[in-house]
């Protein structure tokens, strides 16, 4: 007849035979440890001690952090206040070039029957924004203003003289319109903020240092008086010496026509609207408060 063994028998058996855990016969983990270099042993380890040849550094009396030898050092150099001052706050734009949008549009990435803003520019690789580093937006520049000879409407955050007439020239429009460093993180990249399942929000307005640009029709800015744009438009044309093309009778006038509202992120989705990526569904809000706050 066989007995069944004890279970943890054999870990007491060699708990048993094993001696017994003292300082005398403990040992590190073979591999764990490597035999120290001997230094300033002259031929038999060197002699200097890895320290190199004299003055501060051998004798172990460094200088502090930011001396430069006597000279006058990097952080008293530098003014404290002046012409760089605020610089570390000054917003930033990323300049876009017609010569480069036209090709954007001949390679067929951006839609000239479409308006374009900074999502189609962002998504069709033409610029790269990132708002941490106090990019608000893009700046277009007339470099190419001569080969330019698309028909477009397009929303930038700024833009040169030279580029609003070879665009108006082509009987286009162009607005420039602000967005706060929140809604600009939305608009470059809004499939990652629509899988979030959040209402979109409201666009701020601009600060009282922006609000001058964006309310003068010469800039063509969003906030500006339509009529103001108008003659705007009219003294340009005169300026540079080309007819102003009449879009109220363009085959695309529904498209030139289309402009955001003040408080609008995306064209054709309003604030407050949910996008639901999974069902592709929009919901739109009922509540009367809702309603309230996202109307502009």
């Amino acid at each position: 007849m066989s007995f069944p063994k004890k279970p943890g028998g054999k870990a007491l058996e060699v708990l048993q035979t094993l001696p017994r855990i003292t300082l005398a016969n403990l040992r590190p983990e073979p591999g764990s440890t490597k035999k120290e270099k001997r230094r300033g042993r002259g031929q038999h380890g060197g002699k200097k001690s890895g320290r190199g040849h004299k003055g501060e550094r051998q004798r172990g009396n460094r200088p502090r952090l930011g001396f430069e030898g006597g000279q006058t050092p990097f952080y008293l150099v530098i003014p404290k206040y002046g012409f760089n001052e605020g610089h570390s706050r000054r917003p930033q734009y990323k300049p876009l070039s017609l010569k480069r949008l036209q090709y954007l549009i001949d390679l067929g990435r951006v839609d000239p029957t479409q308006p374009i803003d900074l999502t189609q520019l962002v998504n069709a690789r033409g610029v790269s924004i990132q708002p941490l580093k106090r990019h608000y937006g893009v700046q277009l520049v007339d470099e190419g203003a001569d080969i330019f000879a698309a028909k477009i409407n397009i929303e930038v955050q700024r833009a040169t003289e030279g580029a609003i007439a070879a665009i108006e020239k082509n009987g286009g429009v162009i607005t420039t319109s602000f967005y706060d460093p929140i809604s600009l993180g939305i608009l470059i990249k809004p499939v990652p903020f629509f899988m979030r399942g959040q209402p979109i929000p409201k666009r701020m307005l601009p600060g009282e240092d922006m609000v001058p640009y964006y309310t003068d029709a010469e800039n063509r800015g969003y906030l500006a008086d339509p009529e103001k744009i108008q003659q705007a438009r009219l003294a340009l044309a005169q300026k540079y010496g080309y007819s102003l093309p009449d879009i109220s009778k363009d085959e695309l006038y529904d498209m030139l026509a289309t402009r955001k509202d003040i408080r609008q992120l995306f064209f054709g989705l309003s604030p407050g609207w949910v996008v639901n990526m999974a069902e592709k569904k929009i919901l739109k809000p009922t509540d009367e408060k809702l309603l309230k706050y996202y109307s502009s």
